[in-house]
């Protein structure tokens, strides 16, 4: 799981009743940061800070959230945490937190009037710990959902799934929230386990790469409903284009275990921290932070529980 990784701990806040939440990832000690997007419908706060060109050279953690636009309020509540605490960047008299968050669309699936507050990022912060993280649907992964090709009647249900790698006494983890257009994968085998349904009440997954390839028209999903994103962290060191790098080749990950990822209706996003000093080649450590995404993915979606309307891989 990503809190392998020394110094990293992650935090939910569920509603279980609108389905929607928020996850936080925070850094015992400031982090190098940054981020690789893709996809035509990203939903992103905080990335000003990512730039190397910026005073400020760390950040103290991410939130991922859902709520789409929406969900960007529960960073406050996880800054007010942090400067409670005198976590931030030294600012004269107080201290600054720098936390960016990536937020994905489950307004179609719970009670779309509903969204991550201040309230829950504060939540998510406090609950913030090391060891074992909830998979499935908590988190950012409450309202996860997959394989919306032909509209979330024919969907199933994401989630949120961890997974580490490690590369001698180095380790990178990655946390994923999966909320796809596409399905899910098994990266090992190519089997589908998640995605689009030959029908509202079937049990039989269309491909939907396939399905695109032969004509099917995306034009009806013009607005942002899906969106994978996720963290990757580890104790290596990384500068903020290092950091980068490792972000766009833990994206294979993606590639692995969503097909098609980076749809031009998805806003995938990629962070990467590094909370370490140990020294790793970049490229060896971008494969190996990949394999975790493509894991966690998959781990993401067979922890999910099905709703009355959206069913789960484990019950196909």
């Amino acid at each position: 799981m990503i809190t392998d990784v020394p110094g990293i701990r992650v935090g939910h806040a569920t509603d279980a009743a609108a389905l929607t939440g928020v996850t936080v990832i925070l850094c015992d000690r400031p982090a190098t940061c940054g981020v690789e997007l893709r996809g035509g419908a990203n939903d992103v706060t905080g990335l000003d800070y990512l730039d190397p060109r910026h005073l400020v050279p760390t950040v103290n953690g991410v939130v991922l959230g859902g709520g789409s636009r929406f969900g960007g309020e529960a960073i406050w509540g996880v800054l007010r945490y942090l400067e409670e605490r005198g976590v931030g960047f030294a600012a004269g008299p107080t201290v600054v937190p720098h936390v960016p968050g990536a937020f994905l669309f489950d307004l179609n699936v719970g009670d779309g009037r509903v969204r991550p507050t201040r309230e829950m990022g504060y939540e998510a912060a406090a609950a913030a710990a090391a060891g074992p993280v909830a998979e499935g649907n908590v988190g950012a992964g409450t309202g996860a959902s997959v394989g919306k090709l032909h509209g979330i009647a024919r969907a199933m249900r994401g989630g949120i799934g961890s997974a580490s790698a490690r590369l001698g006494d180095v380790v990178v983890g990655a946390l994923v929230a999966v909320n796809a257009l596409g399905d899910v994968r098994d990266p090992e085998t190519g089997a589908l386990l998640a995605g689009a349904r030959e029908a509202p009440d079937g049990r039989r997954l269309i491909d939907t790469a396939q399905a695109l390839a032969a004509g099917d028209a995306l034009e009806r999903f013009a607005a942002p409903e899906h969106t994978t994103i996720g963290v990757i962290a580890t104790n290596a060191r990384l500068g903020k284009p290092d950091a980068s790098k490792v972000a766009a080749l833990g994206m294979l990950g993606f590639a692995r275990a969503l097909s098609p990822p980076h749809t031009t209706f998805d806003g995938d996003a990629l962070f990467a921290l590094s909370v370490g000093d140990r020294p790793a080649d970049l490229t060896r450590l971008g494969l190996a932070a990949a394999d975790a995404v493509a894991r966690a993915i998959v781990r993401g979606v067979r922890a999910a529980t099905s709703l009355p309307h959206l069913l789960a891989a484990r019950d196909l």
